[in-house]
């Protein structure tokens, strides 16, 4: 038949009506765009509150610039490196996804055929479809006939049968749904040709498709907040009120001290009316002055109270494990992804290819008397015929190669390749010429059929379909024999503890009675089938660890019950008496209650149907589980949307990936493990940082309120709390964000969705270091005895000052040691984490700048205050700053004794 296809102007006029092959995007966004979002941050929101404060006194001259400026570049770091590490991973993301654009089709434009990409598509086009071709847009058949695999609309494994649209029946008006997928005639983008040579027209492109209408479904629907983000904003709720309560006490602090110092009675303050104080007090305009200046130190103070390293932290150490996830087959797509696979308290996986090899093979064939045979050259020749026509004919895989250098099966899905191979081991000619028409397999009748032009229907499914009509079975002669169930059934249920999955072939006793059906009544058993497809050995230790994680994991398959017991077993995830197996309608019998109460023990669902996975995660999620789905099918993707966290597999297709969180690039159960542990090492990391900087933010705040209340000036000035709050925080994230991905993380349990971000331990830590450093600080400050113990000028306030603020450094880069491990030896794993040492090294080396003589340490020396010390005077403040080390060991020593974990 001879098609001439659309001219170009035709092919402009569709474009320019129904638009292009695209889809719409979905959810993709710019850097920019990436970069306003990270703004939303709750303690970002805190800092840019502040900021706006600085910027209003700068404007009035009450502020230095470079106080707001410090502020801005470190929310401005945070920020970008966030916003860069999901653009760099959405980038390579896309890549991935480009491959599916670069796809060319064959299509007639004007008389002749044309290669062209499929996004060049449009409404009107008439396309040829040839075996392994993947159907780029919906239509229906003009000419031909083919087998298409719609698996990855559906779900459904085997292919249904099209043929050309009848003239008379006219052409589709109305763009497809779903419920038209197994309609003879029309054809679906995302589908793949099997079999057989056909000319389609397109109807729908882009969204309009069946496969457009499920991705742009996926954009809709608001998603709740990663459990980090719900713990983010309760601490910066805290944070809030500990900054604010801290900065009015500065105030009134410094009121009181800047009060005394102008020589005004308090006590009068309060007992004379205001213009009668006014008059008998002239120093009241500079007391007014003092004030104005304690207003703006109440301000830094609040800043200082807020961790503005942490936004930048939680951006470092995000990064950081994303690049080392990817290494190992794992590609984050969204930020939130990582920290979200670390809280997973359930995971629905999928078990083809994820928890096996995804490589069946037959391991061996039964008759009807039960005799097994390894490979078909084992048995008789009739038999052995019986088998090849049950393997071949019902089969739409097709043969590549030839009887001299072997035959390899392409096309189809995985069980049809698996079978034709096995009848392939011959290296003999394949059969052909004798199937008239396929029967479709549907999750109905869960078996598919082909009728032979000898009218003769060979049928191929679950044994508990087939093996109840069975009347008669075939022999090693090929000989008809009565059947006898009961032995064949225990056959079956011994393979099937051996994790086997079993097929049946068998032949209607009656002629298909209009040439494409199967006849309903008694069949022939020709043989039963084994498939194995063995457990990934690195998934049973995988499996475990999640396990001990306290992960749930509920494997999801459509196997018959038994075999998937037999490989929940052979994995680890079936090992105690009340674990539960349920089938697909068990589940769908029971109600969401039942399910809710029978979820912890659930470990199996076997002959499960798309629909299973959607409900399950809406049923986990309300109980406030994060909950992680696997799933590599567009029929996965709502699934895989509603999940906390999905994992799309990196062989599945590209609407799976578009609505996951991760890629699973090698499909392996070990890789979803990979990224529980560094969701988990990154949290550890953010709390290891909280740690560190609360402990400075606390000692800080702490010492500035006391020391105004002693009548003292508050002992460190902006500059030098800039460079305490910006600086060393700033560093100190690129220190402790390099923390190694420890497995002890995974023997954890996994934190609840709604707990605290900070713990007892944290607390502790916090408590006792913070307080050991303003014991030690207020002496070095206010004791002359203890100064003079030390060797210090009791009357050189400049001197007490610079060791004072040298002292308050280097306590806290040792208690950075103390910080990142709960263990008694400081040094433990820290030859994996190289930044600390360098960042550490330079935080020391600028603080010794600052205190050394020359032109350039005594410029810098100006401009933070501070003055030269001898190598006494460093001797005794290094010291005096290493005793934080001694005091927190005894913290850990205690907490351990008493049952206090680092991890709960």
């Amino acid at each position: 038949m001879q098609f001439r296809g659309l001219t170009e102007q035709e092919v402009r006029e569709s474009r320019a009506r129904y638009g292009r092959n695209t889809f719409a995007d979905n959810g993709h966004i710019s850097f920019f765009e990436m970069l306003r979002e990270n703004f939303a941050d709750p303690i970002i929101r805190i800092l840019l509150v502040a900021l706006t404060v600085n910027l209003v006194f700068c404007l009035f001259g009450q502020s230095e610039w470079y106080e707001s400026l410090g502020i801005a570049i470190a929310v401005l770091l945070a920020a970008l490196i966030s916003a860069f590490s999901e653009y760099k991973n959405d980038t390579a993301f896309q890549k991935l996804q480009e491959e599916a654009s670069r796809i060319q089709s064959r299509v007639y434009r004007d008389g002749r055929v044309t290669e062209i990409p499929v996004d060049e598509l449009v409404y009107g086009d008439e396309v040829l479809l040839q075996t392994g071709d993947r159907i780029p847009a919906d239509g229906y058949l003009l000419y031909g006939e083919a087998d298409a695999d719609q698996s990855q609309l559906n779900g459904e494994s085997e292919e249904v049968r099209k043929t050309a649209l009848p003239a008379h029946d006219g052409a589709p008006e109305e763009p497809a749904t779903g419920r038209d997928l197994f309609s003879p005639h029309l054809v679906f983008r995302g589908s793949v040709i099997t079999s057989g040579e056909a000319v389609m027209k397109i109807t729908a492109v882009g969204d309009r498709t069946v496969y457009g209408t499920i991705a742009a479904g996926l954009r809709s629907g608001i998603e709740r907040d990663t459990p980090l983000k719900v713990k983010l904003r309760r601490l910066a709720g805290y944070i809030s009120i500990f900054g604010y309560a801290g900065g009015i006490l500065v105030m009134l602090a410094y009121l009181l001290h800047a009060g005394l110092n102008a020589g005004i009675p308090m006590e009068e303050y309060f007992e004379l009316p205001w213009s009668d104080f006014v008059r008998e007090h002239t120093g009241i305009a500079n007391f007014w002055s003092d004030a104005l200046h304690g207003l703006m130190f109440a301000v830094v103070i609040i800043v200082m109270a807020v961790p503005e390293g942490l936004p930048l932290m939680i951006a470092i150490v995000t990064a950081l494990n994303m690049g080392k996830m990817l290494k190992r087959q794992v590609l984050t797509r969204k930020v939130s992804g990582i920290e979200t696979a670390g809280s997973l308290n359930i995971l629905f996986s999928d078990k083809t290819g994820t928890i096996t090899c995804g490589k069946p093979e037959v391991i061996g064939f039964w008759n009807g008397q039960c005799q097994s045979f390894r490979k078909l050259s084992d048995m008789t020749a009739g038999y052995q015929k019986a088998v090849r026509e049950g393997l071949e004919l019902n089969n739409q895989a097709v043969l590549t190669g030839n009887t001299a250098s072997g035959f390899r099966a392409a096309g189809s899905n995985a069980t049809d390749r698996t079978l034709l191979e096995a009848a392939a081991a011959l290296r003999e000619p394949p059969l052909s010429g004798s199937t008239k028409t396929r029967i479709p397999f549907s999750s109905s009748v869960k078996y598919s059929g082909a009728v032979l032009t000898d009218g003769r229907c060979l049928l191929k499914g679950a044994p508990e379909i087939l093996l109840p009509r069975c009347r008669l079975a075939l022999d090693n002669a090929g000989n008809r024999i009565p059947c006898a169930p009961g032995p064949i059934q225990k056959l079956l249920n011994d393979l099937a503890a051996k994790a086997v999955r079993v097929l049946l072939l068998a032949e209607t006793l009656a002629a298909s009675p209009d040439g494409r059906t199967a006849p309903e009544g008694d069949l022939i058993l020709i043989a039963v089938v084994g498939i194995r497809d063995e457990v990934r050995p690195e998934a049973r230790t995988a499996i475990s660890e999640v396990r001990e994680a306290g992960i749930s994991v509920v494997m999801i398959t459509g196997d018959r019950r038994e075999t998937a017991m037999a490989i929940a077993g052979e994995a680890g995830l079936l090992q105690q008496g009340e674990d539960l197996v349920l089938s697909s309608d068990e589940l769908a019998s029971l109600s969401d209650d039942a399910i809710r109460e029978c979820l912890p023990r659930l470990r199996v669902i076997s002959r499960a149907l798309p629909e299973d996975k959607s409900r399950l995660v809406e049923i986990a999620k309300s109980l406030d589980l994060v909950t992680g789905m696997t799933g590599d099918g567009v029929n996965d993707s709502p699934a895989l949307k509603k999940a906390d966290v999905g994992f799309a597999m990196g062989s599945g297709t590209e609407v799976a990936k578009e609505a996951s969180e991760i890629v699973i690039l090698d499909d392996n159960f070990a890789s979803i493990r990979e990224a529980v542990l560094y969701g988990r090492t990154i949290f550890s990391s953010i709390r290891k940082f909280i740690v560190f900087q609360l402990t400075v933010n606390a000692a800080a705040v702490f010492i500035s309120v006391v020391m105004p209340l002693m009548g003292r000036a508050v002992p460190l000035n902006i500059v030098q709390i800039l460079w305490i709050n910006l600086i060393m925080d700033t560093l100190a994230a690129l220190a402790l964000g390099g923390e190694p991905a420890l497995p002890r993380y995974l023997k954890a349990a996994p934190r609840k969705r709604q707990g605290q971000l900070i713990n007892r331990y944290m607390l502790a830590s916090v408590g006792t270091s913070a307080v050991w450093i303003c014991l030690i600080g207020l002496l070095l400050l206010n004791s002359a005895g203890f100064q003079a113990l030390l060797g210090f000028d009791p009357e050189n306030s400049a001197l007490t000052g610079t060791a004072f603020f040298t002292f308050f450094i280097f306590s806290t880069v040792f208690n950075a040691l103390n910080a990142r491990t709960d263990s008694m030896n400081l040094l433990d794993h820290i030859t994996e984490n190289r930044l600390f040492f360098a960042v550490m090294s330079v935080i020391a080396a600028t603080q010794i700048l600052m205190t050394e003589s020359g032109t350039y340490s005594e410029m810098l020396g100006r401009i933070m205050n501070c003055q030269g010390l001898t190598l006494q005077e460093w001797t005794v403040t290094l010291l005096l700053a290493a005793t934080v080390i001694p005091a927190d060991l005894a913290k850990k020593y205690l907490l351990k004794r008493c049952g206090v974990n680092s991890e709960e």
